[in-house]
């Protein structure tokens, strides 16, 4: 038996939008292939634009009308694009993994709740998903449970609050526990500490590694914070203009990264404890590029480092300004390390 739960096989997705009177095409995930095993916490970092967020909606088919989706990607066997695209009946057999079998969870919490409705309601209303014969105390026991495993106190009377009555880190507890609710296998957490402070980011990440190691489920953790991704991650993804750059273990990216764009990203990250008058942020140059306008080559080509150097040291010889280069793999150094992939002409 494999023990991959998600693999994913050259998915595209591209959005036809209006700019002024003309629609164009937005080319928001190029030909990505990665997989997940069970048990496993996969990260994908990039800035904004890059096709994080993209990449794992496509998976559960939550992208909007205007999207073309292309490619496979198979959880636990099943192939879930065929599923997005059919009928109504494949429709509802999507929604037998959605919540089910594939929870979310969210930036910014306080936009995912309706402020009409208790937490009560809430999750009653999920519970019904998979058991519609559920009643309100064996919902109401659920609920207290789930709430309780997330680090909610009083969790028999805060069933009865509102949205507004919770601070921004309860309602990211919830929102776990309510992707918890159906016994999901894998989760997918987008940005889940965006919002939140320092100190309340910490106790959502600890939570995280909890449930992953007393529940087994896998994690997909999108994040822009490169340095925190490697803290919680098996391995990393690192995505620019909709491709994938480089893909590694997540210690191998963390201390010993490969590609211009992963070095550039940690370069950028700002170290604990110091100061910016003696160590000043080194941010990356240049506009992040245009997916309406795809570079024929390498997309980070204008912004590279390495272009740079070499055309300061008049050796202009390079071709990934015209021809993409090929994800390639790049051999282990260290029998106990694991091949990295890597996108560059230089590497």
């Amino acid at each position: 038996m494999t023990n991959i739960l998600l693999d994913v096989k050259n998915l595209q997705v591209t959005f036809n939008i209006l700019r002024g009177q003309q629609t164009v095409k937005i080319h928001a995930v190029r030909d990505v292939s990665f997989s997940l095993q069970r048990g496993e916490i996969l990260g994908i970092v990039g800035e904004s634009g890059s096709g994080k967020s993209v990449c794992t909606s496509a998976i559960t088919g939550l992208l909007p009308a205007n999207a073309n989706v292309s490619g496979q990607v198979f959880f636990d066997g099943t192939e879930l694009i065929a599923l997005s695209k059919g009928d109504k009946k494949n429709l509802n057999s999507l929604r037998e993994f959605r919540g089910k079998k594939i929870g979310m969870i969210f930036q910014e919490p306080g936009r995912s709740f309706d402020p009409l409705q208790n937490m009560f309601s809430v999750f009653f209303e999920t519970f019904r998903n998979s058991n519609k014969y559920i009643t309100k105390e064996e919902a109401t026991k659920k609920a207290i449970e789930l709430l309780e495993e997330t680090g909610i106190e009083n969790a028999a009377d805060r069933l009865q609050n509102f949205p507004h009555q919770f601070s921004g880190g309860q309602l990211q507890r919830i929102g776990i526990a309510l992707s918890l609710a159906q016994n999901c296998e894998l989760l997918i957490a987008d940005e889940p500490t965006t919002a939140l402070d320092v100190t309340i980011q910490s106790q959502i990440i600890d939570l995280l590694l909890s449930l992953q190691k007393n529940r087994g489920i896998s994690i997909i953790f999108i994040s822009h914070n490169i340095d925190l991704v490697a803290q919680i991650s098996n391995k990393i993804i690192v995505m620019y203009g909709g491709l994938i750059m480089e893909s590694a273990q997540a210690k191998k990216i963390q201390f010993d990264p490969q590609h211009p764009y992963t070095k550039a990203l940690i370069s950028a990250s700002p170290v604990f404890g110091s100061h910016y008058s003696e160590t000043p942020l080194k941010p990356i140059p240049g506009k992040v590029t245009d997916p309406a306008n795809p570079e024929k080559g390498c997309p980070f080509f204008s912004r590279c480092p390495l272009v740079q150097k070499r055309k300061n040291n008049s050796q202009v010889f390079f071709s990934c300004d015209k021809t993409l280069p090929e994800l390639k793999f790049i051999s282990a150094k260290k029998i106990e390390e694991n091949e990295s992939l890597v996108r560059c002409s230089f590497i």
